[in-house]
């Protein structure tokens, strides 16, 4: 077994399903606003209030605080979780996007603010492209509307300094990219050879 799939079969089954599920979520949470309920506040992941609402250690992975977050997340996961199929296969995939997302509320729990909320599948995402540094540190990328590509450690070093402006959860970014990396060199152990 490879890490490369065959690009004329492959799935993005679960892919769809999670972009499908991210973006109906937010469209509920749209109606729930306008209907007086505030399902963010349900769902998002405030560690002061995690004792009585353990589920939003998982349910603020499919949380998100506006169009443009939805939207820049939801494009970043078609491309990596894509890429990320047609290596490792949609198991691998799904294993490495909940680990990361649920390390990353782990590390947002204990070291972010206890009264803010926290959501979004940020921290799940940088998971994935954590793999990818460490499988393809060298796959060329582009940087907002910058006419030059650069690595892809680069490009992660950049988002990951952006996640420290005020409002944006580093720690989760952090944590999910400490588990993709860990991942990364797992799968690297385990098989020998990259190709694509």
């Amino acid at each position: 077994m490879s890490y490369m799939r065959n690009y004329n079969y492959f799935t993005l089954n679960s892919l769809w399903f999670l972009i499908t599920i991210n973006f109906l979520i937010f469209l509920i949470t749209l109606v729930g606003i306008r209907a007086g309920r505030d399902l963010v506040s349900l769902f998002g992941l405030a560690p002061a209030l995690f004792v009585s609402r353990p589920w939003t250690i998982f349910t603020s992975l499919f949380i998100h605080g506006g169009l443009w977050h939805i939207a820049f997340n939801m494009i970043s996961l078609y491309f990596v979780g894509s890429l990320i199929i047609k290596l490792l296969g949609e198991k691998s995939f799904l294993m490495v996007y909940f680990a990361g997302g649920i390390l990353g509320n782990i590390f947002y729990h204990f070291l972010g603010n206890p009264t803010t909320f926290g959501f979004g599948a940020s921290g799940a995402i940088f998971a994935l492209v954590g793999v990818l540094v460490v499988i393809m540190p060298k796959l060329p990328v582009y940087i907002f509307f910058i006419p030059k590509a650069f690595p892809l450690w680069v490009a992660v070093l950049v988002f990951l300094l952006f996640s420290f402006i005020p409002g944006i959860a580093w720690q989760a970014h952090l944590g999910g990219l400490i588990l993709g990396l860990l991942a990364g060199l797992w799968f690297k152990r385990k098989k020998r050879a990259y190709h694509i």
